[in-house]
């Protein structure tokens, strides 16, 4: 049986070397069009940036080395120019331009995605980063230049806005649209603008890049910015075009279509990784998830199903993860504005714990958002930012998501604690104490981009920090009324419907209880001052801090 894949980095690799795994009788070809194979994708901005030093440590494998070990017919620098169904062939082009036919049993394509390149004049000098070509012209154009100019606030666009940066280069980063990391919701979006700002990052924010001159670019405000090195991070789309001219089904989103199998509209042509649509695991929609982690599992799986092996492909979550300026920025699952643009019925829940155990060295705060169907109590989606600590939070949360743990259900878990790695109540543990509360009534919160409606329909605003904290910083109209002096200056409250506030949320449930047994209607307002602050943005009172 001869196995044709295209395409040799994540899942092409990983299919070729479980299938080698899984039939030492079978012939396996493999056509990778760059120079090189199965190298580390993700590292490449580590390289630019010298944190990864030596460039060979991103090359796992070779084609003499694959040969050797898992007898791997490896085609570098050839390219899959056509594919003829009816006689399972492919078409091949060397570098030299010399063309051969390869005919196949079963044919794998596993292209990836390439990079968007929008219609800006001067578009050719913006360099893209998907491979090693890629990652030595970066390298070279970034040798002594002084300004750089980032096009795109994805992952990609960040880690290169920080490898760049690292370097002693002037970084300016540009985003078409209102906040970087579009998984994030604004709140939590604007914890990552305050870092970028504070190590020196020109951020710029619901501008485009219009020209690119010679040593600048020019914006959509008519503004300027020195670039000697131009980036275009603006996302990438499936490479569909061997698949399309095929006469493979495309999907309405631009991938290859493929079944719970991988296969394409062709039973004998299967596909994996960025160039294919995948199904979303809360409503099972088609969507675009371009992550070496579900590459790499699909090419493990379609190498167990063309062996005949009884497994399918797996939804997928999203679950990402990426570290800046000293942030770890996670997500899972949906955020707020797909769910109510889905018309979603769902409870939102803002903490900001430690890292680890307060009184034990180093601890650092966490920002969590948790988002929860409000019928069934299932973990709809995730977010966290931290300096520490948000990897195993956001892992844990999508580890529930899969094995259908509810909200509620968080609090349960048994998670390893000491101080230096955790609390006896774990942030895990706290959402799913808050989720609890909020399945069975015991509290009622409010979200901060609801709380000038509530004010405006007559709700009182009572904060309950410390007369210092308060002073510090405060949401315009806050009645200061210390938790600790609650019971005894109740007298002060005004009537009606109240909101309370705190810091973080903790005390303002505790202040929510208290005033609903003493016959208040009230609810908290989740996640406290500082969910409410970055939420708000500019908009706090005279005095307050905005680092």
């Amino acid at each position: 049986m001869r196995i044709v894949i295209v395409g040799g980095v994540a899942g092409g690799m990983s299919a070729a070397t479980r299938i080698r795994r899984l039939d030492e009788s079978a012939e396996i070809v493999v056509i990778e069009r760059s120079g090189y194979v199965s190298f580390a994708n993700c590292g490449l901005p580590y390289h630019i940036g010298g944190v990864i030093e030596r460039r060979k440590d991103l090359l796992l494998q070779t084609p003499k080395s694959l040969k050797r070990r898992f007898n791997l017919d490896v085609r570098v620098n050839h390219e899959v120019i056509s594919i003829d169904r009816q006689a399972k062939a492919v078409a091949v082009r060397a570098a030299d331009g010399s063309e051969s036919v390869i005919s196949y049993d079963a044919l794998v394509l596993s292209p990836g995605a390439r990079p968007v390149r929008p219609p800006i004049p001067g578009i050719e000098r913006a360099l893209s980063l998907r491979d090693i070509e890629d990652t030595d012209a970066m390298v070279a154009a970034t040798s002594g230049a002084k300004s750089a100019v980032v096009i795109g606030g994805g992952f990609i666009g960040l880690e290169l806005a920080e490898n760049l940066h690292n370097l002693g280069i002037s970084v300016t980063l540009v985003e078409a649209t209102e906040q970087v990391m579009a998984p994030l919701d604004p709140e939590m979006a604007q914890i990552v603008h305050q870092r970028l700002r504070k190590v020196g990052v020109d951020l710029v924010l619901g501008a485009s890049v219009t020209e690119i001159g010679a040593q600048d670019v020019t914006l959509s405000d008519r503004q300027t910015r020195p670039a000697e090195v131009v980036v275009a991070a603006i996302g990438v789309r499936p490479d569909t075009t061997l698949a399309a001219d095929a006469g493979l089904e495309v999907g309405e989103r631009g991938g290859i279509v493929v079944d719970a199998n991988l296969r394409t509209s062709d039973p004998a042509i299967y596909a994996v990784g960025d160039a294919v649509e995948k199904a979303d695991a809360l409503d099972g929609s088609e969507v675009l998830v371009p992550l070496a982690n579900t590459a790499n599992l699909q090419g493990r799986r379609v190498a167990d199903i063309i062996a005949g092996h009884p497994v399918a492909d797996r939804p997928v979550l999203g679950t990402a993860i990426v570290g800046l300026f000293g942030l770890q920025v996670g997500v899972t699952g949906w955020n707020e504005k797909r769910l109510r643009a889905a018309g979603r019925d769902f409870r939102v829940i803002h903490v900001h714990p430690n890292d680890h155990a307060g009184y034990y060295p180093g601890a650092s705060k966490l920002s969590i958002k948790l988002l929860v169907d409000s019928a069934s109590d299932a973990v709809l989606g995730a977010q966290a930012v931290g300096r520490a600590g948000v990897d195993k939070r956001i892992d844990v949360i999508a580890t529930a998501m899969t094995g259908g743990i509810r909200a509620s259900e968080l609090a349960e878990l048994e998670l390893a604690y000491a101080p230096q790695f955790g609390s006896a109540k774990d942030p895990i543990n706290m959402l799913g104490y808050i989720a609890e509360n909020l399945r069975d009534g015991v509290v009622e919160t409010v979200q901060w981009h609801e709380l000038a409606d509530e004010v405006a329909a007559g709700a009182g605003l009572i904060d309950v920090r410390t007369a210092r904290e308060f002073a510090k910083g405060a949401i315009p109209g806050a009645l200061n009324l210390p938790l600790d002096e609650l019971r005894e200056r109740q007298a002060e409250l005004p009537g009606g419907r109240l909101i309370v506030n705190c810091e973080v949320g903790l005390r303002g449930h505790t202040a929510a209880r208290l005033l609903a047994q003493l016959g208040r209607e009230v609810a908290n307002l989740d996640g406290g001052y500082l969910t409410w602050k970055a939420g708000i943005g500019a908009h706090v009172r005279e005095g307050a801090p905005t680092g």
